[in-house]
């Protein structure tokens, strides 16, 4: 984790139980004998990051729509902090594509670094969510993408600028290579089961052509927002998934960076780039 990641030294589960007493319900005894929760079980999974929220960040509300994806708190904040790192601490302007109803990366860019934030969704349900978990957050603004055809068009505003962009786009192509990828990782873990028994909705989990072809139509469309824009960035999950858009911002003359991370034993990583003026 980031150097600054307050997860990175570990979790004080009575401190975060008295926040939110709601997760003394979820704790188990890891072989070792330590504290932990069950990190297969999605609801041990939101209890646990909401009393993060609570304890860490501050924030009094924070509700999702049943079944929703449910954001893993530290490794979203590693991102946030490496883009401390690209764009600068204080006074920033962030846009993030994508936000879902957690609103998550707005929530911890205000918190964290007092940046002024905007959040994006396609989807009415997520849009509704993320309203009313920033509510009490002015510097927070979440919009409705009406276009799911586009990405910054109708977004991005006449005469705004912003010091970057940020996504967590969705990872897989389709259903099938979810419900695949999840059974492969159900049977290392000894935990097979037949069936669908992850959280998240359709559109926080694939998309046509996955996150490959989602960063693709994402540089394509960022080219008329280069002055509108210092930094745009976009996670990629998949290392083998970098080499076609480093290609193709390459091929636009734009200056390009990939900032690795780890939380746990999950590598990942962000592409960014910006535009010469």
């Amino acid at each position: 984790m980031h150097l600054r990641n307050i997860h990175r030294y570990g979790y004080d589960f009575q401190k975060l139980i008295a926040t939110h007493p709601e997760l003394g319900n979820h704790l188990v005894e890891s072989p070792s004998g330590a504290t932990t929760i069950d990190f297969s079980d999605a609801t041990s999974i939101l209890e646990f990051n909401t009393a993060l929220l609570k304890h860490h960040y501050k924030i009094k509300y924070w509700k999702l729509p049943e079944g929703s994806l449910y954001p893993p708190i530290p490794g979203r904040a590693d991102y946030i902090h490496h883009l401390a790192d690209l764009v600068g601490k204080g006074g920033k302007n962030g846009l993030d594509i994508g936000c879902g109803a957690s609103a998550i990366y707005p929530i911890l860019g205000n918190s964290i670094y007092d940046w002024k934030m905007v959040g994006c969704d396609v989807e009415d349900e997520s849009v509704a969510f993320a309203k009313k978990n920033t509510s009490k957050i002015d510097p927070i603004e979440i919009r409705h993408q009406i276009d799911k055809g586009n990405i910054f068009k109708g977004v991005i505003l006449e005469g705004e600028s912003y010091d970057f962009t940020m996504c967590n786009p969705p990872f897989y192509g389709s259903e099938e290579e979810a419900v695949k990828a999840n059974m492969s990782k159900q049977r290392k873990l000894g935990t097979y089961e037949e069936r669908r028994n992850f959280a998240g909705h359709a559109h926080e989990l694939w998309c046509n052509g996955g996150e490959a072809l989602f960063i693709k139509r994402m540089i394509k469309e960022s080219v008329a927002y280069k002055g509108q824009v210092g930094w745009f960035t976009c996670l990629l999950s998949r290392k083998q998934n970098l080499k076609k858009p480093i290609k193709q911002l390459e091929k636009l003359q734009a200056e390009v960076k990939v900032i690795e991370m780890a939380t746990g034993n999950k590598e990942s990583r962000f592409v960014a780039w910006r535009f010469k003026s």
